[in-house]
């Protein structure tokens, strides 16, 4: 690991590293072990694969209290790439067939951060490919690592449905999504957020699933810690609107707001632009 503040210098002769800046407590971003780090990774000595499975352990049984005498689910199928060992042990856990429904196009990079509703839409659609014998009158359950504005779970779901599903559920490793990030990630404003303000039911209804399962942040937490206890917390602030580092004002998240929103990202930046420094410590 690179530790905060560290810089790792790399000359002819050696290599050194020096810590400018020595915090007594480490807080992680968790949505790195959700999303964004590479399964193979070892972040702060949480192996990023294993975490992932034990979320999918407790994505499970989140499933299971939920329908009870009521599951009818036939298949278990990932979003690729990252929810696939989350929805592996899941499909272990739940005693269900794991199946690859979806061939992804490489060469269509990350949706949720591009800009306008129309350009994520059909990207999604160039990105992703439903195999129709994996999807045709069956029950499935599609697991995702996330559901953030809601528009590619949208088209997901919609594509399986072109395939011939008879009920689609969805499944996200990670807690509903209902806040912004400020520490880096260009996540949407609180509005585009498609589980702002929203029950699970009306979540369901936005994306069109029959019925949308999240874990929980508490077992999100644990997934991660259970391998590295000397970590006491985690930024889990676009989960819970909790920022580490206290100093996230309203009237901040609102400029944010202005800025991030898709309306203003079509717009010319002005010569003048007032620039919106992230948050970090100092």
């Amino acid at each position: 690991d690179v530790q905060p503040g560290e810089v790792i210098i790399v000359s002819k002769s050696a290599v050194t590293r020096r810590r400018l800046v020595v915090e007594r407590q480490i807080t992680p971003c968790i949505f790195e072990y959700v999303y964004f780090a590479r399964p193979d990774s070892t972040i702060d000595g949480i192996p990023v694969y294993n975490a992932r499975l034990d979320m999918g352990v407790k994505l499970a049984r989140n499933v299971k209290r939920a329908l009870g005498a009521g599951m009818d689910i036939d298949v278990v199928i990932p979003v690729p790439d990252t929810s696939r060992a989350a929805a592996l042990q899941l499909s272990h856990e739940l005693g269900l067939p794991y199946r690859e429904g979806f061939n992804k196009n490489r060469y269509v990079g990350r949706t949720f951060i591009m800009p306008g509703q129309e350009m994520r839409r059909k990207n999604v659609r160039r990105k992703l490919n439903a195999m129709p014998t994996e999807f045709k009158d069956l029950n499935v359950l599609l697991v995702d690592d996330s559901i953030v504005r809601g528009t590619t779970s949208q088209e997901i779901i919609q594509m399986a449905r072109d395939v011939g599903a008879k009920k689609v559920y969805f499944a996200s490793a990670a807690p509903a999504i209902r806040y912004p990030n400020v520490y880096g990630i260009d996540m949407p404003t609180m509005k585009e957020l498609v589980a702002s303000g929203n029950s699970n039911d009306a979540v369901s209804a936005a994306i069109g699933a029959d019925r949308v399962f999240f874990q929980d942040l508490d077992d999100l937490v644990a997934s991660c810690r259970r391998f590295n206890p000397s970590i006491t917390a985690f930024d889990t602030s676009v989960f819970d609107g909790k920022y580490i580092t206290g100093d996230v004002s309203d009237e901040y998240l609102q400029k944010l707001e202005a800025r991030r929103s898709d309306a203003s990202k079509q717009k010319p930046e002005p010569a003048d632009s007032e620039v919106i420094g992230l948050h970090n410590y100092k």
